[in-house]
């Protein structure tokens, strides 16, 4: 299939949450800036968020527009009396879905009724909020970000870049929200740190994928932050990485999953403020081992699915590495931006 012809097609269950859980949720989106639209670096994708749309009300996918309003997929489905081939409160289930739902998504925007929500008004969740399995991460995937760390890792067998992509996993529940509240426990870590990073969902299964291929197996890209705990992961652990990166909450992503079309990687910035203050700033083209690259080192012998979610790496810029280091505090607000898709905003509580 050629590129033009790609990009034009390419344009979790639902969410039961106590009455607690909910006004809690509830009073952090009330707290918050108004959410940012960022404008699409490619020319034929969706914004596709998983949102609640009021109180007492399920999960359900929607189509957040340009100017800011989200068309509620299920009503508009029905509405239209199209049949849609995927479970509109999963995007594991759309992922899954490939060109025919992304087509059943095109026709849906484009017959739209006049019945949308702004998306200040609903309650944005993370589009992915369980995960079918851990979420695959890459490490080092930046040479500023390797060589600024080679004096404080525990690990110092390490000295040449690696060969490879370095990959490893966060547990399921580091998921969080794109505005909820990264839980601090610092009792057992004080050194939490953050690591904004681009994420890359699958939409097609696969093994053995061919980096020529790589690109076909790729859904679409959200906001990403593989936060920290550093003493965790440095000393108590040495350097071992599952732990120090799998607390609760320590992962937040969204606010809302841009499919293929609708990104150009070479257009895309990999930014983490906070508190207001930049921290990190990158291109995607300084990223070492491209996303086809690590997609096929990852799939030799492991069997890919859609949903399955890959943290692509972080710039140079985290705390750890700065002198003297910093880490995050109650109170911080942590935000992410991945230019051409979206920001996340979380405070450290």
């Amino acid at each position: 299939m050629d590129t033009n012809r790609r990009d034009a097609l390419k344009l979790s269950a639902t969410a039961a949450l106590s009455g607690m859980m909910m006004t809690n949720a509830l009073a952090a989106a009330d707290s918050q800036p108004p959410v940012v639209v960022e404008p699409l670096t490619g020319k034929a994708g969706f914004r596709v968020a998983n949102y609640l749309p009021r109180m007492g009300a399920t999960s359900r996918l929607g189509l957040v527009t340009n100017d800011g309003l989200v068309i509620d997929i299920p009503a508009e489905a029905s509405r239209q009396k199209l049949q849609l081939s995927f479970d509109p409160t999963s995007m594991i289930s759309l992922a899954g879905s490939g060109n025919k739902g992304l087509l059943e998504l095109a026709a849906l925007f484009k017959n739209r009724g006049t019945q949308a929500q702004n998306v200040n008004q609903v309650l944005l969740l993370s589009p992915i909020p369980k995960p079918q399995s851990n979420i695959y991460c890459v490490g080092w995937n930046y040479l500023d970000h390797f060589d600024e760390g080679k004096e404080r890792r525990a690990d110092q067998g390490v000295k040449e870049y690696p060969k490879v992509p370095v990959l490893f996993t966060k547990g399921t529940q580091t998921m969080n929200g794109p505005y909820d509240p990264i839980p601090y426990d610092g009792s057992y870590s004080t050194m939490i740190d953050w690591e904004a990073e681009l994420a890359v969902v699958i939409g097609k299964k696969g093994k053995n994928i061919s980096e020529e291929n790589a690109m076909d197996h790729v859904f679409g890209y959200s906001a990403y932050n593989d936060t920290t705990a550093r003493d965790v992961q440095q000393k108590r652990h040495s350097g071992q990485w599952f732990k120090g990166k799998s607390l609760d909450g320590h992962g937040p992503m969204g606010p809302w999953i841009v499919t293929a079309g609708g990104v150009n990687l070479d257009d895309t910035r990999i930014i983490c403020r906070v508190n207001g203050v930049e921290k990190q700033n990158a291109s995607y083209k300084q990223m070492y081992f491209k996303i086809p690259v690590v997609i096929a080192e990852l799939s030799r012998s492991l069997t890919l699915l859609p949903g399955d979610i890959i943290a692509t790496g972080t710039p140079s810029g985290v705390g750890f590495s700065r002198k003297p280091p910093e880490f995050l505090k109650p109170g911080d607000i942590m935000e992410t931006n991945i230019t051409g898709i979206g920001v996340l905003r979380n405070k450290i509580a």
